[in-house]
């Protein structure tokens, strides 16, 4: 096994097993979450120069615990006895089994225990992100940091923050008693979608993807559906993943510009994810009452599977759209069903959707609703307010790709002189 990438990728993988083991065994998810990148930045330096080890988490397991177990010898009296009760455990407690051989139900375990420690409702939605891609996911701070658009020290202290936040809490590394785990999977799903949808538009920058946080959405989505393959949820996250991410190679034109969805070159869709994405979802949808991921993840499909836009069918994405307000009503749901309903009935209809959302102060000042109406004003016959709208909407978003697409939307609407 060779090359930084490999590397990257096995370290990844073996994080959220490492540090469960550790937290499992010793508490203080804080120190044992500080061991674990410690012994990730060693394996990091010296694997590639000097090979993987036969087994990679043991040698994570060993550093970590090495780690551990200096911190502890520098604190009381106290630490250093508990210490010496933890040094007494059998050689082979700490090893763990090779990188290659079938994982334990405990590690698995681990995982999913993990994703709901860091998801914790103590925590706000920007912490839960962090945290699950560090602890998690196993990017570095510095490279959450770059996702984020911020300076290294100050998603550290975020970071930092979040773990303390976790203790003073009280959490137990356990999974949630089963009246609670419902709830708590639900912001599981939601944590992952926020980091799969900053990485596929992002929220701000010069650049629409960020592919690494995409990329490892889809990871730890596809973690979570291997932990839970019974959930009919999980399984319409990670199809809604995937035939949304299927789409990005033809998202932007060869001068960077964005490509909306009806104008793409759909024959660079990635049909290898397209075709797992339409699977899962339909399979899901056989045995699974429908959640809003499962109905996402089908109107997802139903534009996959459209062989051009014009054949798009327009009647079955605007009767899934209002199944999802009833069951997960949401003012950008009806944003979306505004734009189906207008390809469906005309512009005029799409339109009248969209004023209720004027109101809604989660929309009222929102970039897409501007943008939506430019759209639908512009399929209208209506220039003039279209060209309006389409400005404010690029007033309003701070990614630059968005911006320099809507500016160029509201160009065309101008009449030449």
């Amino acid at each position: 096994m060779t090359g930084d990438r490999t590397v990257e990728d096995l370290l990844r993988a073996l994080t959220p097993q490492v540090l469960g083991l550790l937290v499992r065994r010793h508490g203080q998810f804080d120190r044992c979450e500080d061991a674990v990148q410690e012994a990730l930045l060693a394996a990091a330096t010296q694997w590639p120069e000097q090979g993987v080890p036969d087994n990679p988490r043991g040698w994570l397991l060993t550093v970590a615990t090495r780690r551990l177990t200096d911190e502890w010898r520098s604190d009381s009296a106290r630490r250093t006895r508990e210490v010496a009760v933890a040094l007494r455990e059998p050689a082979y407690a700490a090893m763990a089994p090779a990188a290659d051989s079938e994982p334990a139900v405990a590690d698995s375990d681990d995982t999913l225990t993990l994703l709901f420690l860091c998801c914790h409702p103590a925590l706000a939605g920007s912490a839960q992100v962090a945290l699950t891609l560090r602890a998690v996911g196993g990017l570095s701070t510095a490279q959450i940091a770059r996702a984020h658009l911020v300076p290294e020290a100050t998603m550290s202290q975020r970071i930092r923050r979040a773990k303390q936040r976790i203790e003073a809490a009280g959490a137990r590394f356990t999974m949630p008693a089963p009246g609670e785990r419902d709830e708590r999977l639900r912001t599981v799903l939601r944590v992952l979608y926020l980091i799969f949808n900053e990485g596929y538009t992002a929220s701000s920058g010069p650049d629409l993807h960020r592919a690494e946080l995409t990329g490892e959405a889809i990871r730890l989505a596809r973690i979570l559906h291997g932990l839970l393959p019974d959930d009919g949820e999980v399984a319409g996250l990670l199809a809604l993943m995937l035939l949304t991410d299927a789409h990005r190679a033809a998202r932007l034109g060869p001068d960077g510009e964005l490509v909306p969805l009806a104008e793409q070159d759909r024959t660079r869709w990635d049909a290898t994810a397209i075709a797992e994405g339409v699977t899962l979802i339909t399979e899901a949808l056989t045995w699974s009452p429908p959640g809003p991921y499962q109905l996402q993840a089908a109107i997802a499909a139903v534009h996959a599977e459209a062989p051009t836009a014009a054949e798009t069918d327009w009647r079955q994405i605007v009767a899934l759209y209002r199944l999802l307000a009833r069951i997960a009503p949401n003012p950008m749901v009806t944003l979306n069903e505004s734009v189906a309903v207008a390809m469906a009935d005309g512009p005029r209809a799409g339109l009248a959707l969209l004023t209720q959302l004027d109101a809604d102060e989660r929309t009222a000042g929102h970039h897409r609703l501007a943008a939506v109406r430019g759209h639908l004003l512009e399929m209208a016959g209506e220039p003039g307010a279209a060209r309006d709208a389409y400005l404010a909407a690029a007033r309003g978003t701070t990614s630059l790709p968005e911006q320099r697409y809507l500016e160029l939307k509201a160009a065309r609407m101008t009449p030449p002189r």
